[in-house]
C-alpha cells in the first residue's frame, strides 16, 4: 500500500497519463494506447481516490460525472455578450457583406471560413487552466449554469495550460450516430423521439441529472473566445491554432481565403460534401482574419459586423396534405396549420407546417388531399411552397376558413384591413391560455416550472383563469396535477413568488401589449419608471420617445384604456407584484465628459467591480463595449491591465487609471 505522499505522485502522473490519452482518443480520433490499458489506468486512479479522498482534483478524469442532480439552474451574466451572426443566403449577399467589409478596412482583408456546426452554442471558463464554469448562450447576456453536464462531455479538457482567466466560446453538439442510438433507445421505451440531433443535444444539456447527459454521448467544437486579457494574437487563424494547442478540439475544416471567389468555392465544397460528416452543420460561417479589423469594424446592436453565416439553400420534400388544424393565438388571430403525412426533411420527421392565413390557403390553392412541396424556411420552419397539380385525381377537397372561432364559437373579424381573421371575444378560452404561456415565458416573467401542459391543466382545473390567478395558487392546488410531485410543486410556488420581484420590463412585455416587444417594454419601462405613469401616458408623450412611433404609441393607449385591464393591473398589486422599473438608470447627466463615450475597462479595480463601473459610465450617459478599436473614446486601466491597455496606446487612445476615473464620477 502507497503511503499519502506516494499515493499523492501516482494520482498525479495517473491524471496526466489519463488526460494525454483522453485527448488522442477523444480529440484526435487516434488512440494510443488499447481501451483496455486505459481503463486500467482510470481503476487504479478511481482506487487511489477512494483510498484518499482528500487527493481527489477538480480536473481528474474521474469527477466527469461527480455531481449531485441540480435543483434547477443558475443564471449567467455573459461578460461579453454572446451575440448571434447576421445571414447570407446567396452569392450576392456573400458579395455585399465583402464590399460593407471593404468599405470600413479597405481591400486588404482576408478571411477564415469554418464550418457551422449545427449545436447549442456554450461559453466554458478556466481560471488558471482549471475548468470552473460552463454556460448556454441564453439570450446572449444572460445563460444558465449547465457546468456540470459539460464535464461530461470527454472531449472538453478539465485543465490546460494557460494563466489567468480564459473564456472559451464553441458548439455543443450530438454525432450523427449517438443520435440514432438515442432514438433507437427512446423508441424501445415508448418515449418521444428526439426531431433532430440539434434538439437532442440542447434537451440533453438542460437535464438536471448529469448522469443523463454523460449517457447521450456528446461532442463539442471550440472556435474561439469571449475575454482574456492575455489576447496577443494577430488573427482568428492564430486563435483557431492556439487553442487546438491548448487541447481543445478544434474544427479541422476551416480554410482562409483571400477573395469572395474562394469564398463560394468553399460554400460550395461542403454544400456537397456535408452529408459525409458524422454530424450535422448548417451552413458556413465567414470570418473577417485580421483581429484588429474585427475591432475596428465593430458591432450592430444584435450581431459583429465582421462576420456572417451562409446558410445552406433549405432542403425540399414531398408529401400529402392529409388535414387543417385552427389554432388560436394570444392576440385572437386564428392560424390555419397543415397536417401532413409524416416525412423526413433536413434531418427531422415534419408532420405540420404553417399555412399562416386564407390567403395563402387561397393562393397556393391547396386542397385536403392534395401532394404538396415542403421545405424548411431558414431550416427552421417547415413551409408548404406549391402543390404538384400534376398529381391531383379529383378526391382533394377544397378548404375554407371557417367563420367562428374554433374554440369560443365567436364569430371572426377582419382588423385594420389585416389579412389575419381574429376573434375578438376577450374571454375566449384559447386566447386565455396563450396570453397565460406568454405571461410566463423566459422573456416575460420566467417562472421555472410553469410550461404549456402545466398552464393548460391549470386552466382546465379552473385554478388559473386570469394572469392575476397565478399569484394565488397554494402548494395544495397544484399537488394533484399530473406528473407534479411534493418538490416540483414547492419549487413552481417558490418561483412563482420570485417573479414578483421582477424588474417593470418583464411584467409590461409579459401583458402581452400588441406591437410591444421585449425590447420596447424596456424602453418604456426606463423612461416611465412606475406602471402608473405608463398607464396614463398620453399619445403625444409616447410619441416623444425615439423608439416608438405612432402604431406601437397607439396600442399602448388603446391597452390601458380597457376596464378589464386596469382591473388585472389592480389584481396584480394586491398579490405584490412589483410596478417599479429596477434596472440601469437613464443617464444622470447628459452634460458629463463620459455623456457619449465609448469606455473600455480593462485590469482588476479596488473601489468597483466591472459591472458597477460599467453601471456608473452608463448612468453618465457612456456607453461600454467590450474590445479596444479606434472608435473607443477612453480605456479606464486598473491593476494587471493587458493587452486592451497596449491596444489603447498603439492607437493613441486616452487612459485613466482608478484615481481618474473615481474623481470623474465623484467618489
Amino acid at each position: 500500500m502507497l503511503d499519502k505522499q506516494e499515493a499523492k505522485k501516482r494520482i498525479d502522473d495517473l491524471v496526466e497519463q489519463l488526460r494525454t490519452l483522453g485527448h488522442a482518443y477523444y480529440v484526435l480520433d487516434d488512440p494510443i494506447v488499447p481501451d483496455a490499458t486505459y481503463d486500467q489506468y482510470l481503476n487504479e486512479l478511481r482506487e487511489l481516490e477512494e483510498e484518499y479522498p482528500d487527493l481527489v482534483s477538480a480536473h481528474s478524469p474521474t469527477q466527469r460525472v461527480g455531481a449531485e442532480p441540480l435543483e434547477g439552474f443558475q443564471k449567467v451574466q455573459h461578460a461579453i455578450p454572446m451575440l448571434s451572426l447576421s445571414n447570407v443566403f446567396n452569392e450576392e449577399d456573400i458579395r455585399n457583406f465583402h464590399r460593407q467589409v471593404t468599405d470600413v478596412i479597405g481591400e486588404d482583408v482576408t478571411y477564415v471560413c469554418e464550418l457551422k456546426i449545427d449545436g447549442l452554442a456554450i461559453s466554458l471558463i478556466y481560471e488558471d487552466g482549471a475548468f470552473v464554469q460552463g454556460a448556454t448562450r441564453g439570450d446572449g447576456t444572460t445563460g444558465e449554469d449547465i457546468t456540470s453536464n459539460l464535464r461530461t462531455i470527454h472531449s472538453l479538457p478539465l485543465k490546460i495550460d494557460a494563466e489567468g482567466t480564459l473564456e472559451v466560446r464553441g458548439e455543443a453538439f450530438m454525432p450523427r450516430a449517438s443520435f440514432l442510438s438515442l432514438n433507437e433507445a427512446r423508441e424501445e421505451q415508448e418515449e418521444a423521439l428526439f426531431a433532430n440531433p440539434r434538439n437532442a443535444a440542447a434537451g440533453s444539456l438542460r437535464q438536471l441529472d448529469p448522469k443523463i447527459a454523460a449517457s447521450r454521448n456528446l461532442d463539442v467544437f471550440l472556435f474561439g473566445y469571449g475575454e482574456w486579457e492575455q489576447e496577443n494574437l494577430p488573427t482568428h487563424g492564430e486563435r483557431l491554432n492556439y487553442l487546438e494547442s491548448l487541447g481543445f478540439k478544434v474544427n479541422s475544416h476551416w480554410k482562409e481565403c483571400s477573395t469572395v471567389e474562394e469564398i463560394i468555392s468553399f460554400i460550395e465544397e461542403w454544400t456537397t460534401k456535408r452529408a459525409e460528416l458524422p454530424y450535422d452543420i448548417d451552413g458556413i460561417v465567414i470570418k473577417v482574419n485580421r483581429l484588429a479589423s474585427q475591432e475596428e469594424l465593430g458591432f450592430r446592436a444584435n450581431n459583429p459586423r465582421f462576420a456572417t453565416a451562409y446558410k445552406f439553400p433549405a432542403e425540399e420534400a414531398v408529401t400529402t396534405l392529409q388535414d387543417v388544424e385552427l389554432s388560436v393565438g394570444r392576440t385572437g388571430v386564428v392560424t390555419p396549420t397543415a397536417v401532413l403525412e409524416p416525412v423526413l426533411i433536413d434531418g427531422s420527421t415534419v408532420q405540420r407546417a404553417t399555412l399562416h392565413n386564407a390567403d395563402q390557403i387561397k393562393e397556393l390553392d391547396v386542397r385536403i388531399g392534395d401532394t404538396v412541396v415542403l421545405k424548411k424556411a431558414g431550416d427552421i420552419i417547415p413551409k408548404i411552397v406549391r402543390v404538384v397539380e400534376e398529381m391531383r385525381t379529383g378526391d382533394e377537397e377544397p378548404y375554407t376558413m371557417p367563420t367562428n372561432c374554433p374554440a369560443c364559437k365567436e364569430e371572426l373579424v377582419h382588423l385594420e384591413d389585416e389579412v389575419a381573421l381574429r376573434c375578438i371575444n376577450p374571454d375566449c378560452p384559447a386566447q386565455l391560455q396563450e396570453k397565460l404561456i406568454h405571461f410566463v415565458s423566459r422573456n416575460a416573467m420566467n417562472i421555472d416550472g410553469l410550461g404549456e401542459k402545466v398552464i393548460q391543466q391549470l386552466y382546465v382545473e379552473e385554478l388559473v383563469q386570469t394572469i392575476s390567478d397565478l399569484y394565488h395558487l397554494k402548494k395544495e392546488d397544484i399537488l394533484p396535477l399530473e406528473r407534479m410531485g411534493e418538490k416540483s410543486a414547492s419549487n413552481l410556488i417558490a418561483a412563482i413568488s420570485d417573479s414578483k420581484d421582477n424588474s417593470l420590463e418583464k411584467l409590461v412585455f409579459g401583458l402581452g401589449i400588441r406591437h410591444i416587444g421585449a425590447k420596447a417594454a424596456t424602453i418604456l419601462a426606463k423612461r416611465f419608471k412606475t406602471m402608473d405613469a405608463l398607464k396614463d401616458a398620453t399619445f403625444e408623450k409616447l410619441i416623444e420617445i425615439d423608439e416608438v412611433g405612432e402604431i406601437m404609441a397607439d396600442a399602448v393607449v388603446q391597452y390601458f384604456e380597457a376596464d378589464q385591464i386596469n382591473q388585472l393591473i389592480d389584481d396584480l398589486k394586491d398579490a405584490g407584484v412589483n410596478m417599479t422599473y429596477d434596472g440601469p438608470a437613464e443617464p444622470e447627466n447628459t452634460n458629463h465628459f463620459l455623456s457619449g463615450k465609448t469606455v473600455v475597462l480593462t485590469g482588476k479595480m479596488d473601489h468597483f467591480t466591472r459591472k458597477e463601473a460599467q453601471s456608473k459610465i452608463e448612468a453618465l450617459g457612456g456607453s461600454v463595449t467590450g474590445s479596444v478599436s479606434s472608435n473607443t473614446d477612453l480605456v479606464v486601466a486598473g491593476e494587471s491591465a493587458g493587452s486592451k491597455y497596449e491596444r489603447a496606446v498603439d492607437l493613441d487612445i486616452l487612459i485613466w487609471n482608478e484615481e481618474q476615473f473615481l474623481d470623474s464620477v465623484g467618489e
